[in-house]
Protein backbone atom coordinates (compact mmCIF):
# COMPACT_ATOMS: atom_id res chain seq x y z
CA UNK A 1 0.00 0.00 0.00
CA UNK A 2 3.05 2.50 0.89
CA UNK A 3 4.45 1.37 -2.24
CA UNK A 4 1.66 2.24 -4.27
CA UNK A 5 1.06 5.45 -2.31
CA UNK A 6 4.80 6.35 -3.25
CA UNK A 7 4.14 5.66 -7.06
CA UNK A 8 0.84 8.03 -7.19
CA UNK A 9 2.73 10.78 -5.22
CA UNK A 10 5.72 10.62 -7.84
CA UNK A 11 3.66 10.92 -11.02
CA UNK A 12 1.42 13.40 -9.60
CA UNK A 13 4.52 15.60 -8.64
CA UNK A 14 5.39 15.02 -12.35
CA UNK A 15 2.52 15.72 -13.79
CA UNK A 16 2.05 19.17 -11.32
CA UNK A 17 5.81 19.68 -12.20
CA UNK A 18 5.40 19.61 -15.67
CA UNK A 19 2.80 22.25 -15.29
CA UNK A 20 4.63 24.84 -13.03
CA UNK A 21 7.53 24.28 -15.58
CA UNK A 22 5.44 26.24 -17.91
CA UNK A 23 4.53 28.93 -15.67
CA UNK A 24 8.38 29.42 -14.53
CA UNK A 25 9.59 29.63 -17.99
CA UNK A 26 6.81 32.74 -18.24
CA UNK A 27 8.34 34.08 -15.00
CA UNK A 28 11.75 33.30 -16.58
CA UNK A 29 11.10 35.61 -19.49
CA UNK A 30 8.53 38.66 -18.56
CA UNK A 31 10.10 39.52 -14.66
CA UNK A 32 13.29 40.70 -16.06
CA UNK A 33 11.64 42.64 -18.86
CA UNK A 34 9.50 44.43 -16.08
CA UNK A 35 6.43 42.82 -17.75
CA UNK A 36 3.11 41.64 -15.94
CA UNK A 37 3.22 37.59 -15.43
CA UNK A 38 -0.39 37.38 -15.39
CA UNK A 39 -1.47 39.04 -18.66
CA UNK A 40 -1.47 39.19 -21.38
CA UNK A 41 -1.79 34.78 -21.37
CA UNK A 42 0.99 33.43 -23.10
CA UNK A 43 1.42 34.19 -26.48
CA UNK A 44 4.31 34.01 -29.25
CA UNK A 45 6.77 37.06 -28.40
CA UNK A 46 7.39 37.67 -32.46
CA UNK A 47 3.94 37.94 -33.82
CA UNK A 48 2.08 38.15 -30.23
CA UNK A 49 -0.89 35.61 -31.57
CA UNK A 50 -2.03 33.64 -28.16
CA UNK A 51 -1.21 30.27 -28.22
CA UNK A 52 -4.05 27.56 -28.61
CA UNK A 53 -4.21 25.40 -25.37
CA UNK A 54 -2.91 22.57 -27.03
CA UNK A 55 0.48 24.55 -27.33
CA UNK A 56 0.23 25.27 -23.89
CA UNK A 57 0.62 21.59 -22.68
CA UNK A 58 3.68 21.34 -21.07
CA UNK A 59 7.03 19.53 -22.75
CA UNK A 60 4.35 17.65 -25.53
CA UNK A 61 3.41 21.13 -26.82
CA UNK A 62 6.46 21.82 -27.81
CA UNK A 63 6.89 18.71 -29.83
CA UNK A 64 3.31 18.96 -31.38
CA UNK A 65 4.55 22.24 -33.11
CA UNK A 66 7.44 20.93 -34.01
CA UNK A 67 9.29 23.81 -32.48
CA UNK A 68 7.90 26.25 -34.39
CA UNK A 69 5.45 28.81 -34.05
CA UNK A 70 1.67 27.55 -35.43
CA UNK A 71 1.27 30.95 -37.09
CA UNK A 72 4.42 32.95 -37.90
CA UNK A 73 6.78 29.27 -38.14
CA UNK A 74 9.57 31.45 -35.92
CA UNK A 75 11.53 28.84 -34.14
CA UNK A 76 10.76 28.07 -30.33
CA UNK A 77 13.66 27.59 -28.17
CA UNK A 78 14.15 23.96 -26.75
CA UNK A 79 14.70 25.19 -23.40
CA UNK A 80 11.12 26.18 -23.22
CA UNK A 81 10.47 22.05 -22.80
CA UNK A 82 13.18 21.24 -21.10
CA UNK A 83 12.75 24.06 -17.93
CA UNK A 84 9.46 22.01 -18.12
CA UNK A 85 11.30 18.50 -17.78
CA UNK A 86 13.87 19.71 -15.41
CA UNK A 87 10.87 21.48 -13.27
CA UNK A 88 8.96 17.71 -13.25
CA UNK A 89 12.27 16.33 -12.41
CA UNK A 90 12.70 18.49 -9.07
CA UNK A 91 9.62 17.84 -8.33
CA UNK A 92 9.87 14.15 -8.77
CA UNK A 93 13.15 14.18 -6.44
CA UNK A 94 11.44 15.94 -3.92
CA UNK A 95 8.21 13.21 -3.49
CA UNK A 96 10.90 10.47 -3.87
CA UNK A 97 13.47 11.72 -1.65
CA UNK A 98 11.15 12.79 1.30
CA UNK A 99 7.74 10.77 0.09
CA UNK A 100 6.10 10.16 3.46
CA UNK A 101 8.44 11.35 5.89
CA UNK A 102 7.06 14.83 5.90
CA UNK A 103 3.76 16.27 5.50
CA UNK A 104 2.33 17.28 2.28
CA UNK A 105 2.27 20.90 3.12
CA UNK A 106 6.65 20.07 3.86
CA UNK A 107 6.55 18.56 -0.02
CA UNK A 108 5.10 21.70 -1.26
CA UNK A 109 7.12 24.19 0.47
CA UNK A 110 10.36 22.23 -0.79
CA UNK A 111 9.13 21.99 -4.15
CA UNK A 112 8.32 25.76 -4.01
CA UNK A 113 12.15 26.44 -2.66
CA UNK A 114 13.48 24.79 -5.82
CA UNK A 115 11.15 26.59 -8.38
CA UNK A 116 12.62 29.70 -6.87
CA UNK A 117 16.10 28.79 -7.08
CA UNK A 118 15.54 27.52 -10.55
CA UNK A 119 14.11 30.68 -11.69
CA UNK A 120 16.64 33.35 -9.65
CA UNK A 121 19.59 30.91 -11.39
CA UNK A 122 17.94 31.32 -14.90
CA UNK A 123 17.34 35.11 -15.34
CA UNK A 124 21.32 35.48 -13.41
CA UNK A 125 22.32 33.28 -16.61
CA UNK A 126 20.39 35.62 -18.98
CA UNK A 127 20.56 38.52 -17.48
CA UNK A 128 23.14 38.85 -14.94
CA UNK A 129 21.00 40.38 -12.42
CA UNK A 130 18.54 38.80 -9.51
CA UNK A 131 15.10 40.32 -9.35
CA UNK A 132 14.65 41.91 -6.05
CA UNK A 133 10.79 40.93 -6.45
CA UNK A 134 12.14 37.03 -6.56
CA UNK A 135 15.29 37.51 -3.69
CA UNK A 136 12.40 39.10 -1.38
CA UNK A 137 9.41 37.04 -2.19
CA UNK A 138 11.31 33.82 -1.93
CA UNK A 139 12.33 35.28 1.69
CA UNK A 140 9.01 35.35 2.35
CA UNK A 141 7.76 32.09 1.59
CA UNK A 142 10.90 30.79 3.39
CA UNK A 143 10.04 32.81 6.63
CA UNK A 144 6.02 31.45 6.29
CA UNK A 145 7.61 27.78 5.78
CA UNK A 146 9.70 28.53 9.06
CA UNK A 147 6.30 29.70 10.89
CA UNK A 148 4.22 26.64 9.35
CA UNK A 149 7.21 24.33 10.66
CA UNK A 150 7.03 25.63 13.71
CA UNK A 151 3.01 25.80 14.36
CA UNK A 152 2.69 22.06 12.95
CA UNK A 153 5.77 20.84 15.34
CA UNK A 154 5.24 19.02 18.45
CA UNK A 155 3.97 21.09 21.01
CA UNK A 156 6.68 22.46 22.48
CA UNK A 157 6.82 26.21 23.52
CA UNK A 158 10.31 26.72 22.43
CA UNK A 159 10.19 25.14 19.09
CA UNK A 160 8.05 28.35 17.52
CA UNK A 161 11.10 30.41 18.67
CA UNK A 162 13.69 28.94 18.18
CA UNK A 163 12.89 27.26 14.53
CA UNK A 164 12.02 31.03 13.69
CA UNK A 165 15.58 32.41 15.02
CA UNK A 166 16.95 29.30 12.92
CA UNK A 167 15.58 30.48 10.01
CA UNK A 168 16.20 34.27 10.26
CA UNK A 169 19.69 33.45 11.62
CA UNK A 170 20.18 31.71 8.81
CA UNK A 171 19.33 34.58 6.53
CA UNK A 172 21.46 37.02 8.82
CA UNK A 173 24.09 34.98 8.39
CA UNK A 174 24.05 34.56 4.49
CA UNK A 175 23.77 37.72 3.70
CA UNK A 176 26.82 38.78 5.92
CA UNK A 177 28.94 36.76 4.46
CA UNK A 178 28.40 37.65 0.95
CA UNK A 179 28.28 41.20 1.43
CA UNK A 180 31.35 40.68 3.45
CA UNK A 181 33.18 38.67 0.30
CA UNK A 182 31.61 41.13 -2.12
CA UNK A 183 33.25 43.75 -0.32
CA UNK A 184 36.48 41.84 0.13
CA UNK A 185 36.88 40.95 -3.38
CA UNK A 186 35.72 44.80 -4.14
CA UNK A 187 39.13 45.90 -2.11
CA UNK A 188 41.45 43.56 -3.23
CA UNK A 189 40.38 43.50 -7.27
CA UNK A 190 39.69 47.10 -7.04
CA UNK A 191 36.33 45.94 -9.07
CA UNK A 192 32.92 44.56 -8.60
CA UNK A 193 33.67 40.79 -7.68
CA UNK A 194 30.05 39.99 -7.33
CA UNK A 195 26.58 41.22 -7.66
CA UNK A 196 24.21 43.07 -4.90
CA UNK A 197 21.67 39.95 -5.23
CA UNK A 198 23.95 37.53 -4.31
CA UNK A 199 23.76 38.86 -0.46
CA UNK A 200 19.68 38.31 -1.06
CA UNK A 201 19.83 35.08 -2.28
CA UNK A 202 21.61 33.94 0.10
CA UNK A 203 19.96 35.22 2.83
CA UNK A 204 16.40 33.45 0.95
CA UNK A 205 18.67 30.34 1.14
CA UNK A 206 19.30 31.00 4.95
CA UNK A 207 15.63 31.45 5.73
CA UNK A 208 14.45 28.25 4.27
CA UNK A 209 17.45 26.02 5.53
CA UNK A 210 19.18 27.84 8.16
CA UNK A 211 22.65 29.00 9.47
CA UNK A 212 24.16 25.57 9.32
CA UNK A 213 23.18 24.64 5.73
CA UNK A 214 23.51 28.29 4.63
CA UNK A 215 27.37 27.87 5.22
CA UNK A 216 27.32 24.33 3.38
CA UNK A 217 25.68 26.50 0.77
CA UNK A 218 28.07 29.22 0.48
CA UNK A 219 30.90 26.22 0.68
CA UNK A 220 29.33 24.46 -2.07
CA UNK A 221 28.89 27.27 -4.77
CA UNK A 222 32.06 28.57 -3.87
CA UNK A 223 34.14 25.12 -4.66
CA UNK A 224 31.64 24.75 -8.06
CA UNK A 225 32.03 28.17 -9.10
CA UNK A 226 36.35 28.05 -8.69
CA UNK A 227 36.03 24.67 -10.48
CA UNK A 228 33.84 26.01 -13.47
CA UNK A 229 35.36 29.11 -13.90
CA UNK A 230 38.56 27.12 -13.70
CA UNK A 231 38.05 25.17 -15.92
CA UNK A 232 36.51 27.73 -18.99
CA UNK A 233 39.56 29.87 -18.32
CA UNK A 234 41.62 26.80 -19.32
CA UNK A 235 39.67 26.12 -22.19
CA UNK A 236 38.99 29.45 -23.49
CA UNK A 237 35.61 29.68 -23.05
CA UNK A 238 35.70 32.64 -20.85
CA UNK A 239 38.43 35.35 -20.37
CA UNK A 240 40.26 36.09 -17.39
CA UNK A 241 38.41 39.61 -17.31
CA UNK A 242 34.35 38.38 -17.79
CA UNK A 243 32.22 37.71 -15.39
CA UNK A 244 30.68 34.75 -14.60
CA UNK A 245 26.92 34.46 -12.61
CA UNK A 246 27.19 33.47 -9.01
CA UNK A 247 23.66 33.20 -8.65
CA UNK A 248 23.45 29.42 -10.16
CA UNK A 249 26.07 27.99 -7.71
CA UNK A 250 24.37 29.20 -4.89
CA UNK A 251 20.80 28.13 -6.20
CA UNK A 252 22.97 24.59 -6.96
CA UNK A 253 24.82 24.77 -3.19
CA UNK A 254 21.08 25.37 -1.89
CA UNK A 255 19.48 22.69 -3.40
CA UNK A 256 22.44 20.37 -2.65
CA UNK A 257 21.83 21.01 0.95
CA UNK A 258 18.12 21.04 1.06
CA UNK A 259 18.68 17.15 -0.11
CA UNK A 260 21.59 16.26 1.37
CA UNK A 261 22.06 18.84 3.98
CA UNK A 262 21.80 16.82 7.14
CA UNK A 263 23.68 14.01 6.03
CA UNK A 264 26.66 15.67 4.57
CA UNK A 265 27.01 17.91 8.30
CA UNK A 266 26.35 14.30 10.37
CA UNK A 267 29.58 13.07 8.31
CA UNK A 268 31.42 15.97 9.20
CA UNK A 269 30.76 16.13 12.24
CA UNK A 270 31.55 12.70 13.02
CA UNK A 271 34.88 13.23 12.05
CA UNK A 272 35.11 15.41 15.06
CA UNK A 273 33.11 13.45 17.22
CA UNK A 274 30.23 16.02 17.88
CA UNK A 275 27.55 13.82 16.85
Amino acid sequence: MLLIESLFLQCLAISIGACIGSFLNVVIYRVPAGLSILHPPSRCPHCLRQLAPRDNIPIIGWFLIRGKCRYCHTPVSWRYPAIEALTAFLFWSVAAYFGTSVSILTLCFYAAFLSWLLVLALIDIDTMTLPNSLTQSGLVLGLIYQVSLASLGNGDRLAFPSLLLFGIGGAVLGIWLLDIMRISGKIFLQKEAMGGGDPKLAAMIGMWLGWQNVLLTLLIASAIGTLIGAIAIITKDLGKQQPIPFGPFLALGGAISLFFGKSILSVYLGWFGLT
